[in-house]
């Protein structure tokens, strides 16, 4: 198992939510952390200061992930503020609703830059320092089936499941790449916890999660060498659904 005190990540979309408590959890673990955000300064800096009161370094990098072009340079910028980057987590993500009837080409291309390219830009970005690394991507359980209400979200996370698998090959054998596939979490952005409720018995374990759950099996990821290629279920058992034998 890989020690993670001393190393250091990138964690996209680290301002907030699940990215939030990823950062701080790598903190805990003695990584220091580079906290990017978008448009939520403010809470990255409360990131970042949580993350130093734990002992470890922090900065913030803002970027639109959204503008792939712009991808190569935040993590050419967090090296250098932080030195080679040794764990990069792509937790960054939009959940915007659409349907197949009226999903357009801008928010299909919008939902896979920030959802797929930019990880895979990050990606390769780490791959080319020459060392070894570990990346974490983070999916979404509804991989396994379907979300019709959010078309464009679903794509961009099916094409990022592929490019773990497809990364985890290419940047081998120096760099390991796994994800992590959240089921019931948090709530989205407007709902309340009885939103989460309300859908608990769609898992085999008739409940849902919290934020730890995530960190915890992205922690697991990150430690364990001998891993790579994988994506590890954090949802009661909900991929299991019709799908015995696919997840």
């Amino acid at each position: 198992m890989e020690t993670l005190s001393g190393k250091t990540a990138l964690v996209t979309g680290a301002g907030q939510r699940i990215g939030r408590a990823l950062a701080l959890a790598l903190a805990r673990g003695g990584v220091h952390v580079v906290v990017h955000y978008h448009s939520s300064a403010a809470e990255a800096e409360d990131t970042a200061g949580a993350a130093r009161a734990l002992g470890v370094k922090a900065w913030t990098l803002p970027c639109d992930l959204a503008d792939v072009k712009a991808v190569g340079a935040l993590f050419d910028e967090a090296v250098a503020l932080a030195g080679p980057v040794d764990y990069l987590v792509n937790s960054a993500s939009s959940f915007a609703p659409d349907r197949l009837d009226d999903m357009t080409p801008e928010t299909l291309e919008a939902a896979v830059n920030l959802n797929a390219l930019a990880p895979l830009v990050l990606g390769r970005c780490l791959a080319a320092q020459g060392r070894p690394g570990c990346i974490v991507n983070l999916l979404d359980a509804r991989i396994a089936d379907y979300d019709r209400e959010h078309v464009s979200y679903h794509l961009s996370k099916r094409m990022l499941f592929t490019l773990t698998r497809m990364m985890s090959v290419e940047f081998a054998p120096l760099v390991r790449v796994n994800a992590v596939a959240p089921g019931l979490i948090l709530p989205p952005a407007g709902k309340d916890e009885s939103y989460l409720a309300q859908l608990a018995s769609t898992n085999p374990l008739n409940r849902y999660g919290a934020p730890d759950d995530v960190t915890e099996a992205a922690l697991f990821l990150l430690r364990s060498d001998f891993v790579t290629g994988q994506v590890l279920f954090v949802d009661g058992g909900r991929c299991l659904r019709g799908n015995m034998y696919g997840c």
